[in-house]
Parts: C-alpha cells; sequence; structure tokens
C-alpha cells in the first residue's frame, strides 16, 4: 500500500446522536499532508439506537457487548450503502471514532462501541479505530483527538472551534499544539428542545426569543471545570452529575435554552479572548446555530470568526477520524501529549483484517 496516497472512509458518530457521518477522502503527501474531500453523508440514528445509546452506560455488561457488535454491523451495513450510493470504488479501509459509551480518563477509562472486527465483516476492507484507549493508558485524556489533524490539515487558521456535543478547541502556543474541551454544547442544547418535542433549536430560534436566567447563568459560569487547566476533557458522566444538577423543572425551556446557550458562548469566547485568537474556524452542528454564532462573536469583537462550507462544518470530525487511520497505517503519530497530557506523543488505533 503506498502510504503517501490514500483513499479512505471516516466515520464519526458524535455524544449529540444526531447520526452516523461518513467522509469519503482522498488524502496526498508531498511536503505536507493534503486532502479533497470526495463524498458524504449523514445517516440518521432510527429511534431504536437513540434510544440504545442515549442510556447504553446503565445497562448490564451484556447489553453493552451485544450492542458493540451490533453497532459494529449497522456502522458497515451504512458503509456499503454509503459506497453504492456513491459509486465509491477505490478504498484502502476504514477508519472508525465508534461511539463514545464511557470517558473517565481519571480512572484510566474509555470506551467507544462499534465493534471493528463487524464492520470489516459486513465490509470486507481493512478497519481502524479505538484511536482513544493507548493514549489513556498513556496517562492521557484520550482526547480531543482532532487537533492533529487540525495542525497538519488546516494550519492556515490561529485556532479550530468546534461545536458538536461538547465544544472544544485547538490552537498554537509557543510551538506546540493546545487543546481541549471547553464547555458542554449540542447535548445540553437537544436535551433542553427535546422538552419541547423538538430534535434541536433549528438557529437557536427557542434560545433567541427566551430570556436569562441571571442565577443560573452565574451557577453554570461557577462550575468547577471551567477553572482548571488544560489538558482536560469532557464527557456525558460530567454533564449527568454536575451540570444537569443546576437546571430547575419550573423555568420555561425557552429561558433554559436561552441562558444555556449564552453561558456556552460566554466560555467560549473566554478562551479565546485569553489567547488573542485573531481569526477562528468555526465546524460543527453547532456552527449552524445562528444565536449560538452570535452569543461568541458578541463576547470576542476582536477575533475574526469564520464559517467555512456546509461540507467542512459538517463533516470535518469524520475527515480527521478518516486522517488518523491514515497516520495510523502509514506510521505517524497522531495523538498529541501536549494536547491529552500523555506520557509521550503517540500513534493510537487497532487495526482489523480484511476479507481477502
Amino acid at each position: 500500500m503506498d502510504t503517501t496516497t490514500l483513499y479512505t472512509i471516516g466515520l464519526m458518530s458524535g455524544t449529540s446522536l444526531d447520526g452516523l457521518d461518513i467522509a469519503y477522502c482522498h488524502f496526498r503527501y508531498s511536503d505536507k499532508w493534503n486532502f479533497e474531500l470526495l463524498a458524504s453523508h449523514t445517516y440518521p440514528y432510527p429511534a431504536e439506537w437513540k434510544e440504545k445509546l442515549s442510556h447504553l452506560e446503565q445497562k448490564s455488561a451484556w447489553e453493552y457487548a451485544k450492542a458493540n457488535v451490533e453497532l459494529g454491523h449497522y456502522f458497515g451495513k451504512k458503509v456499503n450503502e454509503f459506497k453504492h450510493h456513491y459509486n465509491v470504488s477505490k478504498l484502502d479501509f476504514i477508519a472508525s471514532h465508534g461511539h463514545t459509551i464511557f470517558h473517565r480518563p481519571d480512572i484510566g477509562i474509555t470506551t467507544q462501541i462499534g465493534d471493528l472486527d463487524s464492520i470489516a465483516a459486513e465490509t470486507g476492507h481493512l478497519v481502524v479505530g479505538n484511536f482513544r484507549t493507548f493514549d489513556v493508558a498513556l496517562g492521557g485524556q484520550g482526547a480531543p483527538l482532532v487537533p492533529i489533524g487540525d495542525k497538519l490539515l488546516f494550519a492556515d487558521h490561529d485556532g479550530c472551534l468546534n461545536l458538536g456535543g461538547f465544544s472544544n478547541i485547538s490552537f498554537n502556543n509557543d510551538g506546540k499544539r493546545i487543546a481541549f474541551d471547553i464547555s458542554p454544547c449540542n447535548m445540553i442544547l437537544n436535551l433542553l428542545a427535546n422538552q419541547i418535542g423538538m430534535d434541536y433549536d433549528r438557529d437557536g430560534l427557542v434560545a433567541r426569543g427566551g430570556t436569562r436566567v441571571e442565577d443560573l447563568f452565574a451557577k453554570l459560569n461557577s462550575l468547577e471545570y471551567y477553572s482548571r487547566k488544560a489538558p482536560k476533557s469532557l464527557g456525558k458522566e460530567w454533564l449527568v452529575e454536575e451540570l444537569l444538577p443546576l437546571i430547575p423543572s419550573h423555568i420555561p425551556t425557552a429561558d433554559l435554552l436561552r441562558t444555556t446557550t449564552e453561558h456556552i458562548g460566554y466560555q467560549i469566547a473566554k478562551v479565546i479572548n485569553a489567547e488573542k485568537l485573531s481569526n477562528v474556524m468555526i465546524t460543527g452542528g453547532g456552527a449552524l446555530n445562528t444565536f449560538l454564532i452570535e452569543c461568541i462573536s458578541d463576547h470576542c469583537p476582536h477575533t475574526k470568526v469564520l464559517i467555512p462550507s456546509a461540507e467542512v462544518i459538517n463533516y470535518k470530525e469524520a475527515i480527521i477520524f478518516a486522517f488518523l487511520g491514515v497516520l495510523r497505517i502509514s506510521g505517524g503519530n497522531n495523538c498529541l501529549s501536549s494536547v491529552t497530557g500523555a506520557k509521550a506523543d503517540n500513534c493510537g488505533g487497532n487495526i482489523s483484517g480484511k476479507i481477502i
């Protein structure tokens, strides 16, 4: 396999449960890495999978193991569907992020389901995945992983901000790439939108019509996580144990959405201002939330906020996980200790065989 020019499919399933993102990419190396996004699609999760993934951390070991294998087969079938629809004929391997169920790097645990062998069995292709666990074993956070892609594929920007289930940012500081999760984002906003029968608050219109609850705004901003220094990362456990108990049930949902959206924008802007970033590229589903972008921009007027093409907004993480697979196959580091706090830069990921 020529590792200087590789065709790969990246799979990304985020904590906001929007669906499975698939990105078909061509990566080329000549002095530096370049990429072309050849095709992309999101397959929304059916209600059955949304329900299962939302509560799997509370289920038995048997149900967890069963879901791991079943999700792998589901991913593989969706890849086959994607390949057929987009006439994908050239493919060196598949790289899968999986779906995070547990993330507690403080006790050395992170788990992403979507069995690699099951994906390989369904598709017949080599599969690379399980990118986080080696870094955690080395004492790191195992997250965020996207910054290596920010550094090598999107180096023209001072900072790269992703608004997914959680918000995270990466930027250069004294020659090192620094990155960390900033705050909750779509995961909490979608949960609140669910209270009024919506999958999500499109364009932040409900939040815009609400009123900020000052007491709640202050409580959210006083959460202990925000005073920690990087490296640091967030998971669903933190959301459930630390943030959700602060959300009162008697306040109208519009006011909760307004307060929470402004809280997210405020925390993000604090980081951007502290690092004096002149321009920031924003991707992830939250980049389409007009009100959230306004909340960020209002608090950092000296920073140029850049919204890229819809394809990059929606598929940047899938693109970069495809790239992490490229680095794993080619033998380059795909995880930065300056980001995760691990003992050393490392090359993580397991490889499952293909059908010959």
